[in-house]
């Protein structure tokens, strides 16, 4: 299971690559202008500092044919690292783009991902990770789970190594389902990741333990014994 936060804001990505078994972090343009990344870059070298080089990094191409997305791959790899994931929109002219890319030995992410028919082709085209959009599937009267279940069954049987990223998630119960059906990686919002532990009763049962504590050592911690 791998683990990714979807995000370009400096802070919380150290926040949480403290405090998370992070296995990396996703970003694409949306997600660089919500930061104010405007040296995008700088951003994301700062983001590789954070987190190393054995964490994965996904940035997104924006070009429109095959052709400007490979140069925009080119520069992102030259300007940042070899090591980061290219993510390529499952189009037409994306998956044309993939197959070039991955001649070249290029770490791909298929994104923009609504039907399992795109997951299969992406799944063809041999890529690193699919990127389903689970919120926004659903939105679309889509079963994001029985999509990502099907194409989990069908890599399994055929012995891909192409790895189910599900993203775009609106709460922490659709992460769990997209995990429970089979992906192998989510990569989820700073929102989202911190309503999972904005539970009262969480803290309410950490405070009961600690009144306890006092009640048997008062005026000390565990550590003081």
């Amino acid at each position: 299971m791998e683990f990714m936060l979807d995000t370009a804001d400096l802070a919380a990505i150290e926040y949480w690559n403290d405090h998370l078994q992070l296995s990396g972090i996703t970003t694409n343009p949306t997600i660089l202008k919500k930061a104010a990344a405007v040296d995008v870059f700088d951003r994301l070298r700062a983001i590789r500092k954070i987190i190393g080089t054995a964490k994965c990094l996904h940035v997104q191409v924006v070009g429109e044919s095959a052709e400007e997305m490979v140069k925009d791959a080119a520069r992102i790899l030259q300007e940042v690292d070899q090591s980061v994931y290219i993510k390529v929109p499952t189009t037409p002219e994306g998956l044309k783009a993939m197959k070039l890319l991955k001649r070249k030995g290029v770490h791909i992410t298929a994104t923009a991902i609504y039907s399992e028919f795109q997951m299969y082709q992406a799944m063809m085209a041999k890529v690193d990770y699919m990127a389903p959009y689970f919120n926004r599937m659903v939105n679309q009267n889509v079963d994001a789970r029985q999509v990502i279940a099907n194409v989990a069954k069908t890599g399994k049987r055929t012995g891909s190594k192409s790895k189910i990223l599900a993203a775009s998630f609106h709460n922490v119960q659709e992460v769990t389902d997209a995990l429970d059906a089979g992906a192998q990686a989510v990569t989820v919002g700073v929102d989202v990741v911190a309503s999972a532990f904005a539970n009262p009763a969480i803290s309410a049962a950490v405070a009961g333990f600690a009144q306890d504590w006092q009640d048997l050592h008062p005026g000390k911690h565990v550590y003081d014994l």
